[in-house]
């Protein structure tokens, strides 16, 4: 074999100062096996979890499988115990008690578990030339045309006159039937392609089909629309009114898979953000004796503005922790000021098709790790939580010491776009935080990308934090 030349003086130096991120499948290729068991698990929750109520479900099943119990206030915790709190059914918090006094500050770790949907209006139903259908208003920010002639599922909850709730779902079990909105053939769309990509499908547009045979009545003004109702009542005992009571949600029936031929990627809905509430819940529970107490939060509306009473722009997670300094007789500000965050979002993986839309240096890339986010926002970094260098400097040496790979990125060019996630409502409670996520191809889409070894090293990140720091 021939010598290996001899380095430059220039080749030595650009290798002790310049930095690149590596790609993990080359750089430990040992990870490809461990990322693929570790997703399974994933896959099993992104299948059960496609509403924040069903994530909470989950979640409460997990955690008390896990030796978690509710928060009790009138009982005193040791190091080393575990409790959790459900809020209304649609975020939650569990908790690990740490070794180290409460006002010395806590570790929170926030993802959220709501996705972009398509929601039921309050009067929903109607018939039209003998098709029954749902209205809908959607849900956060979707490409309104990507979610045509997509199968998709009824998910929901539905109070009923006498108090009794029904939980709703359609479309899930290969035995049921799904829905879908229609859109024009090729052949007749020559007006409608005239339309800009964001009006291809337009909101009062997004109508579902859910029947088209009559209820065998010629006195009955709607039939088609009779029978549907009927077929839900026999189901699930709902009547037309109980609309009105109800949160139901359409989603996209498609299963979690793997994608390419080296089943690399998970293709599934809603990965926005379930990939770091499931990843977040599982640091949390294999966290045993942390040195810190651990606050894991999953929570609701942050695809809306992290608006409402589940929303991070509320004071849930500050109530829970004036709770839990009550418990310990201590200041609720001094746990605070001494606490560290994780904003636990995904960010916008580069896409060699698009290019254009971001700034290659400064983009997060598939299968390079999870992405440390300092700031997200739009144009000037209106909108955003801007971390500091000493806690860059934190959880990237936790990350390190721990042997995470990670990269740095930001949501597209400057002035590009921009978004916003949990950051500023948590530094709005004095408290230090900064974003960390997976980064997702096709992000918003019903059918969203990640790399399983950015799934598993997130995972990893989670757990460096909870523990080490």
């Amino acid at each position: 074999m021939a010598e290996e030349k001899e380095k430059s003086e220039g080749m030595l130096l650009e290798e002790q100062l310049g930095f690149n991120f590596p790609h993990i499948g080359k750089k430990a290729p040992e990870q490809v096996e461990a990322a693929a068991a570790f997703c399974e698990g994933y896959k099993v929750f992104l299948n059960g979890g496609k509403t924040e109520r069903e994530c909470v479900n989950l979640a409460v099943e997990m955690l008390e499988k896990a030796g978690y119990r509710p928060l009790d206030l009138s009982l005193h915790y040791e190091p080393g115990d575990k409790v959790y709190l459900v809020n209304r059914g649609k975020s939650i918090l569990a908790t690990t008690f740490g070794q180290k006094p409460l006002d010395q500050g806590v570790r929170i770790n926030g993802a959220h578990i709501d996705s972009p949907r398509l929601d039921l209006k309050p009067c929903p139903m109607y018939e039209k030339s003998e098709i029954a259908y749902f209205k809908t208003h959607y849900y956060g920010g979707i490409r309104k045309y990507q979610w045509g002639t997509v199968p998709l599922a009824i998910h929901g909850v539905v109070v009923k006159k006498n108090g009794e709730t029904v939980n709703i779902c359609v479309g899930e079990d290969p035995q049921d039937p799904v829905f879908c909105v229609t859109d024009l053939l090729p052949h007749l769309a020559a007006k409608q392609n005239e339309r800009k990509l964001g009006e291809g499908l337009k909101g009062e547009e997004l109508n579902i089909v859910i029947g088209s045979l009559p209820f065998a009545d010629e006195t009955v003004k709607e039939p088609v629309k009779l029978l549907a109702l009927k077929l839900l009542h026999d189901r699930y005992g709902i009547r037309e009114e109980d609309f009105f009571r109800a949160e139901i949600e359409m989603v996209p029936s498609q299963k979690a898979v793997d994608v390419g031929l080296d089943r690399s990627l998970i293709g599934a809905y809603g990965q926005d953000d379930r990939v770091c509430a499931y990843t977040a819940l599982m640091a949390e529970i294999e966290t045993k004796a942390p040195l810190y107490t651990t606050i894991t939060v999953l929570t609701d509306k942050e695809e809306i503005g992290s608006e409402g009473n589940t929303g991070m722009n509320s004071a849930y997670l500050r109530h829970y922790i004036e709770d839990l300094a009550e418990l310990a007789e201590v200041k609720p500000r001094q746990v605070l000021r001494n606490a560290l965050c994780l904003s636990s979002d995904v960010n916008a993986a580069y896409d060699p098709t698009f290019s254009d839309v971001f700034e290659a240096n400064n983009a997060s890339y598939i299968n390079k790790g999870c992405v440390l986010t300092k700031y997200t926002g739009a144009r000037g970094k209106s909108g955003a939580n801007d971390a500091s260098a000493e806690i860059m400097a934190k959880v990237i040496h936790a990350m390190e010491t721990f042997g995470v790979y990670w990269q740095a990125g930001e949501l597209g060019a400057v002035d590009q776009g921009g978004g916003g996630t949990i950051a500023k409502y948590v530094a709005q409670l004095d408290v230090d935080v900064v974003d960390l996520g997976v980064p997702v191809l096709s992000m918003h889409a019903p059918f969203e990308l990640v790399s399983k070894l950015d799934v598993y090293n997130t995972y990893k990140a989670f757990k460096a934090f909870l523990n080490f720091l």
